[in-house]
């Protein structure tokens, strides 16, 4: 019966089982977990004729036998599958675990954690504003010396005139040109969260002028060559007067939009349970609930596995990695310590490499999550794959005319799909070489719900069909290095 119950007897070892469900090692005062919530127990039991307990009370009353509430500590133990995702900043945790609790909570954000979201997204209102402003004046010297180049050549060479050294399109007014100061000297010196309660008051009412200016609007025209400005910054600045208001409420699409809410140097987590899919053929009333699988999404901000990821010794207990990598990092950088310029894709394989290799996930499963697709789809066609060097073995099939058998496997598919499809086979093949192990793929929008869902669901179904092989056995000769889809 324990064996049925998926409960592993390698070596003859002695369980005592009470009637609870509960069991132990014989001799020991552990509770190793227990049985009677499993669904092939529920099969067996009526088939045995075994007794099961049930939630009435007993005929004095004093007791009332409750599956979850008599024992939370092991059953909740024994119960809660964890999932860790991990990822490159930039790479789309943060939103996918906001996701996760738009998904399956019931109340994803209380009424105070969104006052706190609505405090951080107006900080980082300012915040982006501070680097607009930091563009004006790159923007305004760049134009000063063309400006001062062509006086000089000038017949008259007057190139000291007020034309020459004063108005361009990025000059600021006295008036702004204070708050700007001001806005720059708060950044630099790191305070901005913690003044932000008293220069929200005193200089909201200046926001919209700020935004307004000529100046501001040419820097945002611009906004590209500003590295420094998120992707998300674009969809808070177009509404900034409104969101610099005291009255305004992020809605909740501004939650997963915002940058921040997310611990960028701790750990961030949400229980959950997966919901019934209408697609399933039956309803699952609120006790059969109580006994499904608990899921534990554990969101680690890279800065959070410290030196040569030295912390994650203490994830042993996790029983899959999603490792989540933004397919449009391939030909974007970031300035190290040093200012050196590193390609995102390149750290984020030294990233997955380092995860691999640890000895806390030698035997552990990964889910490689390939996220931002419509980023990809995006930029693909004028910026090509191969910018990355881990990829210029990147070779398209550009032709628009497929022979109807032909076995490519890449045939029909769009010059993203193609691209989603080799960053794939790279990870594919490096995992395999390493661990000599399958690596599951699939890929997201973190901003598509639907996807993170299926992503999640798929992460699922990976520890289901793990739990499962010792059952039904499995070859890993079966696996391949290559996607077999682009869904997975």
């Amino acid at each position: 019966m324990l064996k049925w119950a998926g409960v592993q007897c390698a070596g003859n070892p002695h369980f005592w089982l009470n009637a609870d469900g509960t069991y132990q090692e014989e001799g020991q005062k552990n509770i190793k977990g227990q049985i009677w919530g499993k669904p092939i127990m529920k099969l067996l039991c009526p088939v045995l004729s075994l007794p099961t307990p049930t939630k009435a009370a007993n005929s004095n009353g004093d007791e009332v036998i409750d599956m979850v509430g008599a024992i939370p500590d092991y059953l909740e133990q024994r119960t809660v599958q964890k999932m860790l995702l991990v990822g490159l900043h930039g790479s789309g945790t943060s939103t996918i675990i906001k996701q996760a609790k738009f998904l399956y909570r019931g109340v994803p954000f209380s009424n105070d954690e969104r006052q706190d979201i609505k405090v951080i997204i107006q900080s980082n209102i300012y915040s982006y504003l501070a680097i607009l402003l930091e563009g004006r004046e790159m923007f305004e010297e760049e134009s000063l010396a063309e400006r001062r180049n062509s006086c000089q050549h000038c017949p008259s060479g007057n190139y000291e005139s007020d034309d020459c050294n004063r108005v361009t399109d990025y000059s600021f007014s006295p008036r702004l040109r204070e708050l700007s100061d001001w806005l720059l000297k708060v950044m630099a010196s790191g305070n901005l969260d913690a003044s932000f309660p008293t220069y929200a008051c005193e200089y909201a009412p200046l926001v919209e002028e700020l935004w307004n200016d000529a100046a501001i609007q040419a820097t945002y025209r611009r906004r590209s060559e500003l590295l420094m400005l998120p992707i998300t910054a674009s969809y808070f600045l177009e509404r900034v007067v409104d969101i610099s208001r005291m009255e305004y409420e992020p809605s909740d699409k501004d939650i997963l939009y915002a940058d921040r809410i997310t611990s960028s140097n701790g750990i961030a987590c949400t229980d959950f349970f997966f919901r019934q899919l209408a697609c399933d053929g039956h309803a699952i009333d609120g006790d059969q609930q109580d006994m499904l699988l608990r899921y534990q999404l554990i969101r680690i901000h890279t800065k959070g596995l410290g030196q040569n990821c030295k912390w994650l010794d203490m994830f042993e207990d996790i029983k899959i990695v999603l490792f989540c990598v933004a397919l449009s990092d391939y030909d974007e950088y970031y300035e190290d310590p040093n200012g050196v310029l590193i390609n995102k894709m390149i750290e984020s394989k030294r990233l997955f490499e380092n995860l691999v290799t640890h000895p806390t996930f030698e035997e552990m499963n990964f889910l490689l999550i390939l996220n931002k697709f419509d980023l990809l789809e995006q930029k693909i066609d004028t910026s090509p794959l191969t910018i990355c060097e881990w990829f210029s073995d990147f070779n398209p099939v550009v032709s628009r005319n497929q022979p109807s058998n032909s076995r490519n496997p890449n045939s029909g598919a769009t010059m993203a799909q193609q691209a989603f499809h080799h960053i794939a086979v790279k990870f594919k093949r490096l995992f395999s070489s390493i661990t000599g192990r399958r690596l599951y793929v699939t890929w997201t929008n973190g901003l598509a719900q639907d996807t993170v869902d299926a992503a999640l669901r798929y992460g699922r179904e990976i520890l289901i069909w793990e739990e499962a092989k010792p059952i039904f056995g499995s070859s890993e000769s079966i696996y391949s290095t290559e996607p077999s889809s682009y869904s997975n």
